[in-house]
């Protein structure tokens, strides 16, 4: 499963889930994943500057 569809899963899920311990530990779940998220595209922009000069 790709870090995006892992995003858009735990949004879903969030949007429905009621239970407030369920939520918090899907918010950190979500977090994590868009840290990783913006972490991979960081390192893939940085590998594409590397490549053009």
């Amino acid at each position: 499963m790709s870090i995006e569809q892992q995003i858009e899963e735990l949004r879903a899920e969030l949007s429905w889930c009621d239970d407030a311990a369920e939520r918090r530990q899907i918010e950190a779940e979500l977090r994590a994943a868009e840290r990783r998220w913006k972490r991979h595209n960081r390192v893939q922009r940085e590998a594409e500057k590397a490549g053009w000069q």
